[in-house]
């Protein structure tokens, strides 16, 4: 197990906590004793479901409007939980960016800023908590990362860039800062998360899956994250790929 403060497993800053993995992920967390902030672009009201949740679980739950994007915000947010809060023991960076654009109708700003939200936000909380964590010689960073990061497909080209640069740029940081004592790992989301969004704008393929268990589950997803978080540092996982079963790859 890794180590943990005297005091408590510490803080786990979920970055783009949405209504699905990302409140998962905080909730999975909380049960274990961590102080939660969670942190997404619009305002905190967003997290009002995620706080309740949280509470109810009897946990403490932070919760934070901040653009991922802007350097300034992040470093201000990320020095604002060390010194008020506690030392970040987890960090999941929990921000994409899936938009469909054939290459001739990608704008420049269309591409930009994809890679801004996936890619860019991921290297300022990256180094931004790393520069804590490495003193201390102890912490996790989980990115997440979707089909679009180890394969380029058809009309994702802004997503696929931006991905494959977030996916680098994890594996980077877990050459570089393994050897420190810091768990780097990225996994592969390979598939349609069952959320209403999900249903929504795929009911065809919902239809053509006549079983109960056809989408990834939050929850699911969150339990092989706090698995990741779990493993002992001699047999540290970089990177692990989840898909439902009934997902064609």
């Amino acid at each position: 197990m890794p180590e943990r403060d005297s005091g408590g497993p510490g803080v786990a800053l979920i970055v783009g906590a949405g209504v699905a993995t990302g409140s998962a992920v905080a909730r999975r967390f909380a049960r274990e004793g961590f102080t939660i902030c969670a942190t997404r672009r619009d305002r905190a009201d967003g997290l009002k479901d995620l706080a309740a949740d949280i509470e109810g679980l009897g946990a403490s739950i932070h919760t934070f409007a901040s653009d991922a994007r802007k350097e300034e915000a992040v470093v201000e947010l990320v020095e604002a939980i060390e010194s008020t809060i506690g030392p970040i023991g987890v960090c999941v960076h929990n921000i994409g960016a899936n938009v469909r654009f054939d290459i001739g109708e990608t704008t420049s700003r269309v591409y930009y800023k994809v890679w801004e939200m996936a890619a860019f936000s991921a290297f300022l909380f990256g180094r931004e908590v790393s520069k804590r964590m490495v003193p201390r010689g102890r912490g996790t960073m989980i990115f997440t990362g979707a089909t679009a990061s180890v394969r380029g497909a058809a009309g994702f080209a802004a997503f696929s860039g931006a991905m494959h640069a977030k996916r680098a740029l994890a594996e980077a940081m877990a050459r570089e800062l393994g050897p420190k004592g810091i768990h780097v790992a990225h996994t592969v989301i390979d598939g349609p998360i069952d959320t209403p969004w999900t249903r929504e704008l795929m009911p065809n393929l919902i239809a053509e899956r006549d079983w109960d268990d056809n989408l990834l589950q939050p929850d699911h997803i969150a339990e092989t994250y706090w698995n990741i978080h779990c493993q002992p540092r001699t047999a540290w996982t970089f990177e692990v790929d989840m898909r439902p079963w009934a997902e064609p790859w």
